[in-house]
């Protein structure tokens, strides 16, 4: 396989780009190349002349979006949409990864793939409408929808992962106040890499979900995070409405994983054995 990363500076191209090694014919962030410039992106994977594309990049401030809407859009529609054109054009395989944020929560079992989606907010609309040009270009591709990603060095966008924000946060004696009624399946870069690969190699097309095995809350996680690292910290639970912040989030948002498993692929780890490994501890639960 001959594999081409965008948005390889982010946790989960980072992650993409140690797995793929010696398969990985190119990898750049949007530094490099700009995914909302139709002509730079048609040049790129023409000179490259990869397999399969990996379009790691995304506009992920989701209360930002509320004000930047256009800018959203522009990175999580428009920059898919030139990557599945040129991608076709090149007869290679589009793989584009999306959110559990295109639902809207209010399921009471884990939303499969074919559940309609109605995003909340702007973010979810961005990720939505990258899903739909992708599918509607007529390129060979693999979109999966993945929640709450956590990664080794965390987001650039967001200052770090959640759960290192939170570990700082406590280290420098700060007060923690964590939402308790948004559920969802924190998912480990390092896993969704390699299971993307995975998916790549076993043929899988179309929508898939992919997400580290359980679920919890922001607060679950917070407190986990807190005991993986040996740090004593108490961390208030409260009311998403209590923050007061720009965007809707879906209140439920896990994501059934069985149309993954059904290719023969094994199932994710849990997601708090994976956290840990994100954090760097030797703890196991």
């Amino acid at each position: 396989m001959r594999a081409l990363v965008v948005g390889s500076a982010g946790q989960l191209g980072r992650e993409l780009v140690s797995g793929l090694a010696g398969e990985l014919a190119w990898a750049g962030d949007l530094d490099q190349v700009d995914v909302t410039d139709r002509a730079a992106v048609a040049t790129l994977v023409e000179r490259v002349s990869p397999d399969v594309v990996f379009n790691a990049t995304a506009y992920n401030k989701v209360d930002q979006a509320e004000t930047e809407p256009d800018r959203a859009l522009a990175v999580n529609a428009l920059g898919p949409r030139w990557l599945a054109t040129a991608a076709r054009e090149a007869g290679a395989l589009l793989v584009h990864f999306s959110t559990d944020y295109v639902f809207d929560g209010v399921a009471d079992r884990p939303y499969r793939e074919d559940d309609p989606p109605r995003p909340l907010g702007a973010y979810g609309v961005s990720k939505l409408s990258g899903e739909q040009l992708v599918a509607e270009s007529g390129a060979e591709h693999l979109v999966i929808r993945t929640s709450g990603l956590l990664g080794r060095g965390g987001s650039e966008q967001k200052g770090g992962s959640f759960a290192d924000r939170i570990l700082a946060r406590a280290r420098g004696g700060q007060p923690l106040r964590v939402v308790a009624d948004q559920t969802f399946a924190p998912t480990c870069a390092p896993d969704l890499a390699a299971a993307s690969v995975a998916l790549v190699r076993a043929g899988g097309r179309g929508i898939f979900h992919v997400a580290n095995a359980g679920s919890c809350s922001w607060h679950g996680l917070a407190e986990a995070a807190l005991a993986l690292a040996g740090i004593d910290a108490r961390v208030e639970a409260i009311a998403s409405a209590e923050l007061a912040l720009a965007a809707r989030r879906p209140a439920y948002s896990v994501l059934d994983t069985a149309r993954y498993h059904a290719l023969g692929l094994p199932p994710l780890r849990p997601w708090r054995e994976a956290l840990a490994d994100c954090l760097g501890s030797p703890g196991r639960d």
